[in-house]
């Protein structure tokens, strides 16, 4: 959460650290990072220090690139949110979906490359088991967010 002087609260900004500035700087260059077990192979998101399935230490868990694709798990249509500055993007598609590297990550579902989320965005056919690809909105300056679209068939 992000406070200024004479600014709302924002409850939808990171706390960048050392450990994660890598996993913010690869998504302000269009980039989705995941933690990767070099112990049991096992990928996981959001990033940890250690293996959530094994609990290897940092020396054997290392950052790989993700390709971005994923499938829908579930989802919920917000009509109406309160905190800053969610109450300005009614109604959004918060969503689980699952990483193609097995990871399962929440996130936001938008309308597809440039479509931003808002008013209409319930009108996408979402289903379960749907095909998504990972896109990237500036939630603040320099800070880029991994959400997802329906995936356009190559």
């Amino acid at each position: 959460m992000s406070t200024g002087a004479g600014t709302a609260a924002r409850f939808d900004l990171p706390e960048i650290d050392d450990f994660t500035r890598p996993y913010w700087d690869a998504a302000a260059e269009g980039r989705l990072l995941l933690r990767r077990c070099g112990e049991c192979g096992k990928a996981h998101h959001y990033p940890r220090e250690f293996c959530p399935a094994c609990w290897a230490g940092e020396d054997r868990v290392t950052w790989e690139t993700a390709s971005g694709r994923a499938t829908l798990y579930t989802w919920s249509v917000i009509h109406r949110n309160d905190l800053p500055p969610f109450g300005e993007r009614v109604p959004y598609v918060a969503a689980v979906v699952d990483l193609a590297e097995g990871p399962r990550m929440m996130t936001e579902v938008v309308g597809g490359a440039g479509r931003e989320s808002g008013p209409g965005l319930p009108e996408l056919e979402l289903r379960v088991g749907m095909e998504l690809a990972v896109t990237f909105r500036e939630a603040a300056e320099g800070i880029w967010v991994a959400v997802f679209a329906p995936r356009v068939a190559a």
